[in-house]
């Protein structure tokens, strides 16, 4: 999609071109951010350019574990927090520290097409599991596909691309059914995007054999600096064996640390967040302009993604005909569900307005 993008923009000019393909958010960070990096660079205290632990800070570390901890209950320290380069070094380096060659790792469909790349990384195997027609989990097929070699599930809530909330009578369900070894990664970059006043249930509180993988990259749209963590109950009975193997998984992967100046910026703002309002209202606009045109385009509960169905089964032709509209769109096939297309919100209004008419004909075309 990228690739195409470029071209399209080189044969009919960027104006002509309505990129809802990539998350690249297009609001810029909070103030409070902005003004945490200028004191941090500004401060320039001794050794924050430095080598540091493998697992972060200290001090930073402390900081984080104290937020997660009042906000789940969860007697979170210092020692249950590791800094990681974004939510997928956090996820990378569980994967890394639970698999062996030929183990398993469930993903529910439709499902971010990179947890299996980081699952064959790690020799690993994925079994794709259907989600339920809102995209719920389905805890009776989830308890099917468990197996002697299954080691972990990744929960995604706010979904990418679906925007569904996970909800929090499911997660009961489904800790039910989650025995050791089996661990559940909460991916959770786009747990503060949610709409119409809705809460995400905690992860951490529902599930007990589940772990917190966060990034900053959506909430303070900082997508570029690469700044996440990676909190470790200390309830589990593997906890510390846990905790040291993915502390040198950090270093054996390439990782290293994460940047220490947005460690240190995070620290001093964590809760910052953009102004969800901005997404709600373009997925308002987007979702009732396209049902009112004919297509079947449900509200996201939260992430900026909507996810409508094709007027067609065959989700990659229509995402061609778009591309002959100059909107570029990312077939769902990419995601393991076929017959949807995935849209991004990250794309500026008067963009939006103008990409309706090009929706409008490919849908005529099709009909």
């Amino acid at each position: 999609m990228f690739e195409i993008g470029i071209q399209l923009r080189k044969e009919r000019g960027p104006e002509n071109v309505f990129d809802f393909s990539i998350g690249n958010p297009d609001v810029e960070p909070p103030e409070p951010v902005i003004a945490a990096l200028r004191r941090v660079v500004a401060e320039n205290r001794p050794r924050s350019h430095g080598y540091m632990p493998n697992a972060g800070f200290p001090e930073v570390r402390a900081v984080i574990a104290q937020r997660v901890a009042a906000r789940s209950g969860i007697p979170f320290t210092a020692d249950d927090v590791l800094m990681t380069t974004g939510a997928a070094g956090a996820i990378n380096i569980v994967l890394k520290s639970i698999l062996d060659p030929g183990d398993e790792v469930i993903l529910l469909n439709p499902y971010f097409p990179e947890y299996r790349f980081y699952v064959e990384n790690h020799g690993g195997r994925v079994i794709a599991v259907e989600t339920s027609n809102k995209f719920q989990p389905d805890v009776a097929r989830i308890a099917a596909a468990i197996g002697p070699r299954t080691k972990a599930l990744i929960l995604n809530s706010p979904n990418n691309p679906t925007g569904a909330v996970y909800d929090a009578g499911v997660l009961r369900e489904l800790n039910a059914v989650i025995r050791e070894p089996v661990l559940v990664i909460s991916d959770e970059p786009y747990r503060p995007l949610v709409y119409d006043g809705l809460k995400p249930p905690e992860t951490l509180n529902l599930i007990q054999r589940s772990v917190l993988a966060w990034s900053w990259s959506k909430a303070m749209a900082i997508a570029g600096e690469r700044i996440g963590y990676l909190a470790i109950p200390p309830r589990l009975s593997e906890a510390a064996a846990l905790r040291n193997a993915c502390t040198f998984a950090i270093r054996i992967l390439g990782y290293i640390n994460a940047t220490a100046l947005w460690q240190l910026v995070v620290a001093l703002v964590p809760d910052a967040t953009v102004d969800v309002a901005g997404y709600q209202a373009k997925r308002d606009f987007l979702c009732d302009a396209l049902n009112s045109m004919g297509y079947e385009a449900p509200r996201p509960q939260g992430s900026f993604y909507v996810f409508p169905k094709t007027p067609i089964p065959d989700d990659l032709g229509f995402i061609r005909l778009l591309q002959e509209e100059g909107i570029l769109a990312v077939p769902g096939a990419g995601f393991g569900r076929s017959g949807y297309m995935r849209l991004s919100l990250t794309i500026p209004q008067h963009d939006l307005e103008r990409a309706l008419p090009g929706f409008q004909r490919a849908l005529r075309q099709v009909r």
